[in-house]
């Protein structure tokens, strides 16, 4: 195909309306999330208990998201095709879990240079933000530390099963055992 033919012509013009079919797209998705997001933060943050239950209770959330994401990231990849999409769909929704609860909060905070109603201040949604950020650091810090105690008490056992082998002669190299 040479460089002047109507073909790459053709296949120019669809990636670039392809581009800005799909920037719109992501535009629109975008603004209807906002929009959501929008009308939901005064309602959560009206529900009893008030921000500082829902911005910890979206922290809590924030981290079970996280961990499911690492847990589902991990994944091994010799597996049926359906099993693959499942687990897909399941890496999703953690990360939906991991990342939603912040742009959740974080819409309903004053945009920056915007003076329209729609981007105003919602009551509330600062001290939700600061409570979620308080309880995923804390919750994310404590399940650091027991996964991190898990592994290292792990370790151990396999260091002393590996020791007691050797003491009884069983924890060599075939090469070891033989030469």
């Amino acid at each position: 195909m040479r460089a002047g033919s109507p073909r790459g012509g053709l296949g120019m013009g669809g990636v670039i309306v392809g581009l800005v079919v799909g920037m719109g797209v992501i535009l629109l998705v975008m603004g209807l999330l906002k929009r959501f997001a929008r009308e939901a933060v005064p309602t959560l943050v009206g529900l009893p208990g008030g921000a500082w239950v829902v911005g910890g209770g979206l922290g809590v959330v924030t981290v079970l998201g996280v961990a499911g994401w690492l847990r589902c990231a991990s994944g091994v990849s010799d597996r049926t095709r359906m099993a693959r999409g499942l687990h897909a769909v399941g890496t999703a929704v953690c990360c939906a879990a991991a990342f939603g609860p912040f742009f959740l909060l974080l819409s309903g905070l004053p945009s920056r240079n915007c003076r329209s109603e729609s981007c105003a201040y919602i009551p509330g949604t600062g001290s939700a933000f600061l409570a979620y950020a308080l309880s995923a650091g804390l919750v994310g810090w404590s399940v650091h530390r027991w996964t991190g105690a898990r592994a290292a008490e792990q370790a151990a056992r396999e260091r002393e099963r590996v020791r007691r082998l050797r003491k009884k002669g069983k924890g060599r190299s075939r090469a070891a055992r033989q030469g």
